[in-house]
């Protein structure tokens, strides 16, 4: 059987986010390597993924770290900022995908109130055939209860779809339910694959 659907993770692979970058350029290496030791940033970020209020969330750990209040205050007030800039070969990728009637789905760890900022910046986010949000979901990859609604929704058997995802953990699960994946490391590498399937041209692909 042949691919089906393609499925395309967000973060790092049709946007990049790199929030130490971020903090790096506003406070300096030094200062971002002590907030990030002391505060779960990551692990604030995940509880956000899986459906909590965006800024409650951010300004309760702001509160719980007075020390680093201000800094942690930026999460949430130039989030769209860290989620930047898109991918373009990746996008295109996926333009062209769907321009040959291949469908393309998301399946992201997101919150709803950054995904619904994101799709402000980003008018291809509205370009999926099925997107599965995590914050939606209330769960977040590697969850394998996430990969399971996406399963059942789409109805297409697993080894009918392909993944990409810039995660190990996320593709190691996928691959255990028997999906096709691709560990995204850039936009050629993944250009590169979907010509191999057969989804993409050789000159589509650049």
């Amino acid at each position: 059987m042949g691919i089906q659907a393609v499925i395309f993770d967000i973060g790092n692979v049709l946007i990049e986010w790199n929030p130490e970058q971020f903090y790096d350029a506003e406070i300096g290496e030094e200062r971002r390597k002590a907030l990030f030791e002391q505060v779960d940033l990551h692990g604030m970020n995940d509880r956000v993924d899986r459906g909590e209020d965006f800024r409650r969330t951010v300004h309760d750990t702001a509160e719980a770290h007075p020390d680093h209040g201000e800094a942690i205050r930026l999460w949430h007030d130039r989030w769209i900022e860290m989620a930047s800039p898109a991918i373009d070969q990746s996008v295109r990728l996926l333009r062209r995908l769907r321009a040959n009637g291949v469908p393309v789905f998301a399946l992201s760890n997101f919150g709803i109130d950054t995904f619904a900022q994101a799709e402000t910046a980003y008018d291809f986010l509205g370009e999926f055939d099925r997107r599965y949000i995590s914050g939606h979901k209330g769960v977040i990859k590697p969850d394998p209860a996430f990969y399971r609604m996406v399963e059942e929704d789409c109805g297409l058997p697993p080894e009918a779809l392909l993944f990409t995802d810039d995660r190990a953990d996320n593709i190691a699960m996928a691959s255990s339910r028997g999906w096709q994946t691709h560990l995204f490391r850039g936009p050629q590498g993944w250009a590169d694959r979907l010509v191999s399937e057969g989804l993409l041209a050789r000159e589509q692909a650049a």
